[in-house]
């Protein structure tokens, strides 16, 4: 029996190995320079299976519109709301989809040990697309844990189960909102004010996007706390104990007064 383990991070992988190895284990390469295989023998299912451990880094895959709605004049902006979108494995990470598929095909188990998030479970059905695209017959199972302690690792053997696909979904879905909204929206403004107004004639884009206007919100929020701040005297009681050669401080609960 072969298990093929992937992990989120090279880390996890690699102190996951530690402890279901008991330290003995064989490291090689893979097709990836930063993405170690990791391989030992485990107890699972009543036999001594030849588990392989490897990891992804983060996400494997990224979506995007399809080539011909990709340029900026390629189409109204108001037709990215429903433009075709394609998921796939950009350059950066055909190693590491190499390695994968490398691994899979001598697999009869994929052993998934992505974050525990939901996040964590779309990158899952990522490594689980490019897997099954090589063997089709793999078994599919999620271990869920929260620590890189003995207990939980050897735990999250015993207790692995199926992935869940609307976890994953739910993140797709709101991938494809945001890059329709960011594109949509990024395209009509720079375009409009770089035809509209003078001087913006260089400007390469003007970007929107849903995150970004409450992250720049807290940021302008921060700055005007610190303009605006106005420094006043205060006052405080820091006591101190000594006894027997030995000093201990005390904390006031106020911490400061302002009316001396």
């Amino acid at each position: 029996l072969r298990v093929l383990c992937v992990a989120e991070k090279p880390m996890v992988a690699k102190e996951a190995t530690k402890i279901l190895s008991n330290g003995k284990h064989r490291t090689r390469k893979g097709r990836s320079q930063y993405n170690m295989i990791y391989e030992f023998f485990y107890g699972f299912k009543n036999q001594n299976a030849a588990f392989s451990f490897t990891s992804v880094t983060g996400h494997l895959m990224e979506n995007d519109f399809i080539a011909q709605y990709r340029s900026w004049y390629s189409c109204e902006p108001i037709q990215l709301f429903s433009a075709p979108i394609e998921k796939f494995v950009p350059p950066k990470n055909k190693p590491i989809m190499e390695t994968l598929q490398m691994e899979a095909r001598k697999a009869h188990i994929l052993m998934l040990w992505l974050d525990c998030d939901r996040e964590g479970e779309n990158i899952a059905f990522e490594v689980i697309g490019v897997c099954k695209k090589v063997n089709p017959r793999l078994e599919v199972l999620r271990a869920h844990f929260s620590s890189l302690t003995p207990h939980e690792i050897h735990q999250a053997v015993r207790t692995a189960n199926a992935p869940n696909a609307k976890d994953s979904d739910a993140v797709d879905a709101r991938s494809e909102i945001d890059l329709r909204i960011g594109a949509a929206f990024t395209r009509f403004q720079t375009i409009r004010i770089k035809n509209k107004f003078s001087g913006f004639e260089d400007l390469k884009s003007i970007s929107y996007g849903p995150c970004q206007f409450p992250t720049l919100g807290f940021v302008v929020e921060r700055f005007r706390e610190v303009e605006n701040f106005v420094c006043e005297p205060f006052w405080r009681i820091d006591v101190t104990i000594s006894k027997n050669n030995q000093n201990v401080n005390l904390n006031w609960e106020r911490s400061r007064l302002f009316d001396q």
